[in-house]
C-alpha cells in the first residue's frame, strides 16, 4: 500500500515510493529507492521535503499514515472548488487564426534562447535588446488567445530542455501574470525574467547539467550555483529590471524557507520570485526528458496544490491552476465515453468542461474521425488524463492548427 508520510516520520527500512518533489530538488538517481540508513533520512529531511509517500508492502509501515488514495481525493474535492470560481481571459482571436502566429513565435524563441545561452558559454554579454521582441511577441499572441501559445510550449526535445524550458517559463508567466491582473509592463517584465532565469546553466559544465546518474554533493552544490550564475550574468546585463532579476535569483525559493540560494521565506520572496517558483516547478515535473518521465499537466497541478501547504502560497498556487485550466490546452484526456482527444480551448465558465479534439478510441483502441467536441454542451466528461507516451501518440499532430 502507498502512504504519505511526514519526512520526521521516515526511518531506515522504509521504501521510498516517491520523494514527492521536483526531480531537480534532490541529488538522488530515482524518486523510489529502499532507505537503508539514517544519513540518508537526514539528507531527504535537510533537502527540505516536508512530506513523502512509502510502499509498506516493500519496507516498513506508519499505520496511521494517509493512504495515497485519500490524499488523491482530498486533491480532487479542491481542484473542483477552484474550477467553480470564475475567470476572465477573455480571447480576442480565434485559436485557429493565432496558432499559425503562435507556431513561428514559438520556434523563433527557441532559437533565440538557444544562440544566447551559446554566447554566455563563450563569455559574451546578454544582450537584453535582442530578446525584448520576441518577448513582446508572446504577451500579444497570450493576450490574443493563450491556448495557441501555451500548448506548444509544454512540447520539449529531450536535448533542447535547458533552452525549450526557458521559453515555457516565459509563456506561463505572462499567462499567470494575466490571471493576476497585473499591469502590462510588469507582466513583460515578468515575461523577459522566465526567458533569462536559468541563463547561469550557461557556466555549468554539461557533464553535470546532463548526467545521467546520481549527483555528488560537490555535484549537487554546482547545479544549485546556476541561480547566483544568473544574477550575476544579468546585473552586468544594461536594461534588465528589478522584476527580471528577482525571477531569476528567487525561482528556488520556497515559502516555508526550504529553497536556496537564500533560504527566503514568506513575504521575504518578492511575488515575481513566488510566480517563478510555482511556474518554474510546473514546468519541470510536467516535461520528458532522458532520465525523467514527466506527469500529465493536470497530475502536476495536483501536485502543486499539494506541495501548497508548506512550499508555496497556496493562493498563488490557485490562481495559477484557473490561469492555465484544470485540463491545460494540450491535455491528453480521456472521456467517460472511452473516446480521446486533446484539449484545444478551454471554457472560461467552466475549467472542468474544455473544448476537446476527439480523435481516438481507447477500449477499441483504433482511431476514430477527429471532431470537435464542446464538453460544456454535451452529457460526455472528462473521466481521466492520459500520457501521449502510453498510447504512442504524437501530440503536435492534435494541437490547434
Amino acid at each position: 500500500m502507498i502512504k504519505q508520510i511526514r519526512a520526521d516520520q521516515l526511518k531506515p527500512g522504509m521504501y521510498i515510493h516517491d520523494l514527492n518533489c521536483g526531480w531537480m530538488d534532490h541529488p538522488f538517481m530515482t524518486n523510489a529507492f529502499h532507505v537503508r540508513d539514517q544519513s540518508t533520512v537526514e539528507k531527504i529531511v535537510n533537502l527540505g521535503i516536508r512530506e513523502l509517500y512509502i510502499d509498506t508492502v516493500k519496507g516498513a509501515d506508519v499505520w496511521e499514515a494517509r493512504t495515497q488514495g485519500e490524499v488523491n481525493a482530498e486533491l480532487d474535492v479542491r481542484i473542483r472548488e477552484i474550477a467553480r470560481k470564475q475567470t476572465d481571459k477573455p480571447a480576442t482571436t480565434d485559436v485557429k487564426e493565432e496558432t499559425v502566429r503562435a507556431r513561428r513565435l514559438h520556434g523563433e524563441a527557441n532559437k533565440i534562447v538557444r544562440h544566447m545561452m551559446e554566447d554566455v558559454r563563450l563569455g559574451q554579454q546578454i544582450q537584453v535588446e535582442r530578446v525584448e521582441p520576441l518577448v513582446e511577441g508572446m504577451v500579444d499572441s497570450i493576450f490574443r488567445n493563450q491556448d495557441a501559445l501555451l500548448p506548444l510550449a509544454r512540447l520539449k526535445n529531450h536535448d533542447d530542455y535547458t533552452f525549450e524550458h526557458s521559453v515555457s517559463v516565459c509563456a506561463l508567466l505572462v499567462a499567470f501574470g494575466r490571471g493576476m491582473k497585473l499591469e502590462r509592463q510588469q507582466i513583460k517584465e515578468l515575461a523577459l525574467g522566465g526567458l533569462l532565469h536559468d541563463v547561469g546553466k550557461a557556466k555549468i559544465p554539461d557533464s553535470i547539467l546532463n548526467k545521467p546518474a546520481k549527483l555528488s554533493d560537490e555535484e549537487f552544490a554546482t547545479m544549485q550555483s546556476h541561480v547566483a550564475q544568473s544574477v550575476l550574468l544579468l546585473k552586468d546585463a544594461p536594461g534588465i529590471s528589478r522584476i527580471a532579476l528577482q525571477v531569476a535569483g528567487e525561482h528556488h525559493e520556497r515559502f516555508d524557507g526550504t529553497g536556496y540560494p537564500r533560504k527566503l521565506n514568506g513575504e521575504h520572496i518578492s511575488l515575481y520570485g513566488q510566480m517563478a517558483a510555482i511556474v518554474d516547478v510546473y514546468d519541470a515535473i510536467s516535461s520528458e526528458r532522458v532520465y525523467h518521465k514527466g506527469m500529465p499537466a493536470s497530475m502536476a497541478l495536483k501536485k502543486l496544490l499539494e506541495w501548497s501547504a508548506h512550499h508555496f502560497d497556496p493562493q498563488l498556487v490557485q490562481t495559477f491552476i484557473r490561469a492555465i485550466g484544470i485540463y491545460p490546452t494540450g491535455t491528453l484526456v480521456r472521456l467517460e465515453s472511452n473516446r480521446m482527444g486533446v484539449v484545444v480551448e478551454q471554457n472560461e465558465g467552466n475549467l472542468l468542461e474544455p473544448v476537446v479534439r476527439v480523435f481516438y478510441h481507447a477500449a477499441k483502441q483504433h482511431y476514430l474521425p477527429p471532431e470537435i467536441v464542446n464538453l460544456a454542451k454535451t452529457q460526455d466528461r472528462i473521466a481521466s488524463f492520459e500520457s501521449f507516451e502510453k498510447w504512442k501518440i504524437d501530440p503536435y499532430q492534435w494541437l490547434p492548427s
